[in-house]
C-alpha cells in the first residue's frame, strides 16, 4: 500500500470517526459544514504541501500526526480550501493551523454573531468613539474613510463584531498597539509580510483580539475554548505569504514554529517572494 492510499484511507478514518462522535453527542458540527468535502480538500492540498526540505508531508509525517491535524480541521469545523487553516509540518508531525478567516468563521457560529470585519484606519480618517452608559460598551458615532491611504499614515485599525441589527463589540487598536504586539514575535513585525502590507496585518492582528474577546463574553463554552486555545497562534504570515504566492513567483518559505503569545511566525532565512 503506498503512502498516498495510506493517507487516503486516514481520511475516511476520520470521517468515520466524526461521525460518530456526532452520533454519540460529543460534538455538533455547523449545520452549512460538509466534514465530508473538507476532508476530502484537506487530502487534496496535503498531495502538495511540503516540508521545510521539500519532502511531500505525506511522505515525511506520522499517520497520527496526519490523523490528529485532519481530526482537529473537522472539530473546529474549517475548510482548507476556504484559507480557514492549513497544514504545517514540525520535523515529522503535522499540524493544523488556524488562519484567522478561520477565526471569523468560528465567531460567526455564536447565535447572535452575524460578522466579523475590520478596517485599518488612516491619519485623515474622520473617526470618532462614544460611549454607551448604558451598557459600558464603546460605541461608533462617525467614521468616514479618507482617499489617502498611505501605509506612512496608518495609524490604527478596528474590528467590529456585528449582530443582525447592531454592533456587538467593537475593538479599536493604535499602530502602538499593534506594533507592540508584533515586536514579541521573533520577526518583530519585520517580516516581508508586516513590511508590504501592514494595513491587513493590522486588520488581522484586531480582528484576532475581537474575537477572543467576544467569544470569551457569551455563553458558547466550546466556541470559547477553541478560540481560546489558538486564537494567538494564528499563523498570519503563513497564511500570507501562501496568499502572496497564488499571484506571485515562487518562492521558498522556512516555518520552524509559532509564537504563542503573538500568532507570528517564527523563521529562519525565510527567502521572500518580493
Amino acid at each position: 500500500m503506498t503512502k498516498e492510499i495510506a493517507v487516503k484511507n486516514i481520511t475516511d478514518e476520520v470521517l468515520v470517526r466524526v461521525q460518530k462522535m456526532e452520533q454519540n453527542k460529543e460534538l455538533e458540527l455547523p449545520s452549512n459544514y460538509s466534514v465530508s468535502n473538507a476532508l476530502k480538500s484537506a487530502y487534496l492540498i496535503l498531495r502538495e504541501t511540503q516540508t521545510r526540505d521539500k519532502r511531500p508531508v505525506l511522505e515525511a509525517c506520522t499517520k497520527e500526526s496526519i490523523c490528529n491535524s485532519l481530526l482537529e480541521m473537522a472539530v473546529q469545523g474549517l475548510n482548507p480550501v476556504k484559507n480557514q487553516c492549513y497544514f504545517i509540518a514540525y520535523g515529522d508531525k503535522l499540524q493544523l493551523q488556524r488562519s484567522y478567516m478561520g477565526t471569523i468563521a468560528i465567531t460567526k457560529r455564536l447565535d447572535d454573531v452575524e460578522d466579523v470585519k475590520g478596517f485599518a484606519i488612516y491619519k485623515d480618517d474622520k473617526l470618532e468613539f462614544g460611549f454607551d452608559i448604558a451598557t459600558g460598551k464603546q460605541t461608533i458615532k462617525n467614521y468616514e474613510p479618507s482617499l489617502n491611504r498611505d501605509p506612512n499614515n496608518l495609524i490604527g485599525a478596528m474590528a467590529l463584531v456585528y449582530g443582525k441589527d447592531k454592533i456587538l463589540h467593537l475593538e479599536y487598536m493604535t499602530m502602538e498597539q499593534i506594533r507592540s504586539a508584533w515586536s514579541q514575535g521573533a520577526t518583530g513585525g519585520n517580516s516581508p509580510a508586516h513590511k508590504k502590507f501592514p494595513d491587513q496585518m493590522a486588520i488581522k492582528t484586531v480582528i484576532n483580539r475581537s474575537c477572543k474577546y467576544y467569544a470569551n463574553t457569551s455563553d458558547d463554552d466550546f466556541v470559547s475554548s477553541m478560540l481560546e486555545k489558538s486564537i494567538e497562534a494564528v499563523d498570519e504570515e503563513v497564511a500570507e505569504t501562501i496568499e502572496i504566492n497564488a499571484a506571485k513567483e515562487d518562492f521558498e518559505e522556512d516555518v520552524v514554529e509559532v509564537n504563542p503569545d503573538t500568532g507570528e511566525i517564527i523563521e529562519e532565512d525565510a527567502k521572500a517572494p518580493f
